[in-house]
């Protein structure tokens, strides 16, 4: 016999539905908050929260700089995936970390380059500005792709084409981003070095990266003002990975795993938090009380829920083992409320896999999750990493999860270990920027929360009321007995009056 049978179906996330409650001045849309604990910190005013409920996944066809960079400025982060040499990882996190506005460690050049040869470093490194520095670090010059053309001037040094030190504005041993925007202010640059008493090359700051800050009031920074980047790691390799991404300037680890209840993470756990315990790591996934209680116990400062929810995840078909997300969510957090209450630390839960648009957003959230994370809501964008193709006249990306055969083969050539998948490849349709598609998710939200009478999420943890919805519920929810012209729905007959 087995140990226990439980005769109560799981729930899905489409199953619920909130009742109104109160709507109050406080609770009017523009009043609402949206910020939440990303993990466990003593400090109330640690940079580990986020300004919005929502991060992304740590896959191939998701989180890569682009997205990672874009997702901070709008106020959540994405997790760059594991499955990938360490070394590469490191680097996009570096990639991550220059990025920033503010006051950015310069990468420079030689000025004997040739323009051929940094043209090759501009298309590696994906931007165009280098200053240019003698053996001793010496300010130059600086050089842009507006400074030469690669076909007549191929052949020539960066020294011939670049922008000499002394028709530059420069600062010196400033460390205030607003007296650097003052002078740049006053020049036609687009950027301005940093240096010290002697001419030695500090900083860059940029133009464009001020006015980024001033359009986005949510980003998500990091002690220095630098771009937060999460990263996620494994089970394997981590005394050689964590290292490396940690001297890349990684802020948040999380720990990709389908089933993380194991003493895998366990010892993953205890190494990260004897080495360096200032980086909070994310375990999971899991979905009992078990699971939650066996990873906090070990030094997990978030877990992560979920298995075999995701659109593209079949581990619930292949070996039999999972839950349904709203039913995992709910023991969860009530293993999450019961620590609490004892321990006075409030381990934040994260909802993984199955989480489609804005409803199911809300419902994870009112359920006891206190962000989400998702992978096709973000494939679908511009900032993901893969290319736009054409099907059926349809502009679609690619989309395949960590566990199917094209994202384990990184996994069997290091580890030996595919012997089968845990999922499957695809395709979403295209949806555009970021930024013109996550303004509309998150007025939505806060819609909702508005209607139950929440001002923040921990509020709605504490006021919603849910209950399940039948099939023909749900039914009734969506548009039906109407043609709509063009649809591709079927929202069943129509009644023509007869």
């Amino acid at each position: 016999m087995p140990k226990k049978i439980h005769l109560e179906p799981s729930r899905t996330l489409m199953e619920f539905r909130l009742l109104p409650g109160l709507t109050t001045e406080q609770t009017l849309i523009h009043n609402i908050s949206l910020r939440t604990p990303m993990a466990y910190q003593e400090e109330e005013d640690s940079k580990y929260y986020l300004n919005i409920p929502i991060v992304a996944a740590a896959m191939q066809s998701v989180s890569g700089v682009k997205m990672a960079i874009e997702l901070a400025k709008l106020g959540g982060t994405a997790f760059i995936y594991c499955s990938q040499p360490i070394e590469s990882q490191a680097e996009m996190i570096r990639q991550i970390k220059r990025y920033k506005a503010g006051f950015v460690p310069p990468e420079t050049v030689s000025p004997d380059m040739l323009i051929r040869d940094l043209y090759e470093l501009t298309r590696q490194r994906g931007y165009n500005t280098f200053p240019v520095v003698d053996e001793q670090k010496h300010l130059l010059g600086i050089i842009t792709k507006n400074d030469y053309d690669v076909k007549p001037h191929g052949d020539l040094t960066v020294k011939e084409r670049m922008i000499p030190r002394k028709e530059l504005t420069v600062g010196v041993n400033i460390d205030n981003i607003k007296q650097a925007n003052t002078l740049l202010r006053e020049t036609h640059q687009s950027v301005l070095p940093i240096v010290d008493e002697q001419d030695r090359l500090l900083f860059l700051v940029f133009r464009k990266d001020i006015r980024n800050h001033l359009d986005n009031p949510h980003e998500i920074l990091d002690e220095h003002k630098r771009y937060f980047a999460s990263a996620a790691i494994n089970t394997h390799d981590y005394m050689e990975r964590v290292p490396a991404l940690v001297e890349a300037g990684v802020d948040f680890l999380a720990i990709d795993s389908s089933d993380g209840h194991s003493v895998f993470q366990q010892k993953t756990l205890e190494w990260v938090r004897e080495h360096y315990p200032h980086i909070p790591v994310m375990g999971g996934n899991i979905i009992t009380e078990d699971g939650f209680d066996f990873l906090v116990e070990h030094g997990a400062r978030a877990v992560k829920v979920g298995m075999g929810s995701g659109s593209i995840c079949i581990t619930q078909e292949q070996k039999g083992t999972g839950r349904g997300l709203a039913t995992a969510i709910i023991k969860v957090a009530e293993a999450r409320d019961r620590y609490f209450k004892k321990s006075g630390r409030y381990i934040p839960i994260v909802a993984d896999g199955g989480i489609v648009n804005s409803k199911d957003i809300v419902i994870a959230l009112a359920l006891g999750a206190d962000y989400v994370m998702m992978g096709r809501y973000f494939a679908r964008m511009d900032e993901s990493p893969t290319e736009k193709v054409t099907i059926h006249n349809r502009v679609m990306k690619p989309y395949w999860g960590e566990g199917s055969a094209r994202a384990r083969e990184w996994k069997e050539a290091r580890y030996h270990q595919l012997i089968f998948v845990e999922g499957v490849e695809g395709f979403v349709q295209y949806a555009g920027k970021l930024r013109d598609n996550l303004p509309e998710t998150l007025a939505k939200i806060k819609a909702a929360m508005s209607s139950v009478g929440a001002a923040n999420i921990r509020e709605l943890h504490e006021k919603a009321e849910l209950e399940v919805v039948s099939a023909l519920s749900i039914r009734e929810g969506k548009a039906h007995d109407i043609y709509l012209p063009g649809s591709e729905n079927d929202y069943t007959a129509i009644d023509w009056g007869n």
